[in-house]
């Protein structure tokens, strides 16, 4: 064989296995490290079996739909959030389907905008089971407005309940993990933490500080490999975020009723968290198509970004300032979830 035929047949099969990994991208629902993660990595089962986890924002979406995975993998589980009859519902759920008993759950109601009870409520736990193995940050609430319409308040609620409740609680739960020397923070961050999307200027600014002081906090645990921190960044997931989103008054959510179906189902966003949490992975993309190549894009490509951004925004805010629910188109959407 003549040394160029062999170039042509490398030249050939480096072609081959281009056009194999961009296909497998345009099929992709996660960023590829993940992907290969739960192809190849560390199995949930395996290695999140007898841990206690604590979530927040557990009474519904992706919170709720955790505590359901978790219950069948045997953990303990603090389930936290504000509606306590809600709370109840899904420990019922997770004893009725999972493999848990009743000791093993403990329901926590929590406020994240009272940071003055996130000592009282990490003793309990404590109390109730020893150690907090894993921290799943998931409160919080989202935005659909304008910002030039909308109250400042609502820019104060949203730092106060997706970024200060979040930062407080971290912090109290932080010394006994750096006491223990080990211990994984998972918070779910959005891909708005990443990107920028339109009528949701205070709702992309408290997921950026997040993204932020957790990848800071993370530097400042180099001395503690056995700490983890995981920064969850889906797209949109079917849940009820959109129905309870501020709009341009504190008081007056969105209770948005819009088409879901183009959304990820939730349990395929929570399958994908728990690989991530079993693989110690940094930050991960959890998203569709074409949310997820939009982060790839303001990642390694953020000019081409900004301008699909701004062509889509138009449309968007069209719409919205028309009546029409925006919700329920995918192609204008930017990853909101």
């Amino acid at each position: 064989m003549s040394w160029e035929l062999l170039l042509w047949l490398l030249a050939l099969c480096a072609l081959l296995a281009l056009v194999v990994q961009l296909l497998r991208f345009l099929r992709a629902d996660a960023d590829l490290t993940l992907l290969w993660a739960e192809w190849q990595g560390r199995r949930p089962e395996w290695e999140l079996t007898d841990m206690v986890v604590w979530v927040t924002g557990a009474s519904s979406g992706i919170g709720e739909e955790l505590a359901y995975q978790l219950s069948k993998l045997g953990v303990s589980l603090v389930l936290s959030a504000r509606r306590m009859h809600e709370l109840e519902r899904v420990k019922r759920k997770c004893l009725e389907n999972g493999n848990l008993k009743e000791k093993d759950i403990l329901i926590l109601p929590l406020d994240l905008t009272d940071r003055s009870s996130h000592e009282m409520a990490t003793k309990a736990v404590l109390q109730e089971f020893g150690r907090i193995d894993i921290l799943v940050n998931n409160g919080g609430v989202s935005q659909r407005a304008l910002c030039v319409d909308t109250s400042l308040d609502v820019f104060k609620e949203l730092i106060e309940l997706n970024y200060l409740g979040t930062v407080s609680l971290t912090k109290c739960v932080l010394p006994h993990m750096i006491e223990r020397k080990q211990g994984k923070i998972v918070t779910v961050n959005s891909m708005v933490g990443i990107i920028a999307a339109p009528l949701s200027t205070g709702y992309c600014a408290s997921k950026h500080a997040l993204r932020g002081f957790f990848n800071t906090l993370r530097s400042e645990l180099a001395t503690y490999p056995g700490i983890t921190i995981s920064n969850i960044c889906p797209g949109p997931v079917q849940s009820n975020i959109v129905k309870n989103a501020l709009t341009e008054e504190v008081t007056k959510p969105t209770g948005s009723t819009a088409d879901q179906s183009y959304k990820m189902a939730t349990s395929r966003c929570v399958r994908l968290m728990l690989v991530a949490m079993a693989n110690d992975l940094k930050e991960v993309w959890i998203s569709d198509q074409p949310f997820l190549l939009m982060i790839y894009l303001w990642q390694y490509m953020p000019t081409l970004a900004w301008w699909l951004t701004n062509k889509a925004a138009k449309r968007r805010i069209e719409n919205f300032k028309s009546g029409v629910n925006t919700n329920r188109i995918p192609n204008v959407n930017l990853g909101l979830p």
